[in-house]
């Protein structure tokens, strides 16, 4: 059996940060890392959920809408896949930044917290969704637009 490539990773190097984990023709997938994985500091459901409710709305009604393609948590709730359809690097990292900051910014209800509209609508909580995206907010302004893992590959 083949190893699927985010297996082909070494996660004892991954930081938090925003990588480019993959390019498949015209589609590149992000790895928006929130937390460093096996270090015990995961995102509980309420944050991965709530975040994702809110920055898959945000993003999907971006100057880069039409091209977004996926947006989800990983199963190890240290972070978030985006992936994308015939973008630089560097616009989707600038789109990344422009709707963390409207999610900060954002009054008013969690996008989709209602029973006709999620599954598990009881679980959100805008304040959370607010303090992740401060936290990886700093941290990407912090890096740069570097977006390659840097060891063990």
């Amino acid at each position: 059996m083949n190893k699927i490539t985010s297996f082909t990773i070494n996660h004892d190097y991954i930081e938090p940060g925003f990588y480019i984990s993959r390019i498949d023709g015209d589609i590149t997938t992000f790895d928006m890392r929130t937390r460093k994985p096996n270090a015990g500091d995961y995102m509980d459901n309420i944050t991965m959920h709530s975040l994702e409710h809110m920055f898959a709305t945000y993003i999907r009604n971006s100057a880069i809408a039409e091209n977004v393609i996926y947006f989800g948590p990983m199963g190890c709730q240290t972070g978030f896949y985006l992936l994308t359809r015939n973008l630089k690097p560097e616009e989707v990292f600038a789109a990344v930044k422009e709707t963390l900051g409207k999610i900060i910014a954002h009054e008013g209800d969690v996008f989709g917290a209602s029973r006709v509209e999620c599954g598990n609508y009881k679980n959100l909580n805008l304040e959370c969704a607010k303090k992740e995206s401060e936290r990886y907010l700093a941290v990407i302004n912090a890096q740069g637009e570097n977006f390659y893992y840097s060891e063990g590959k």
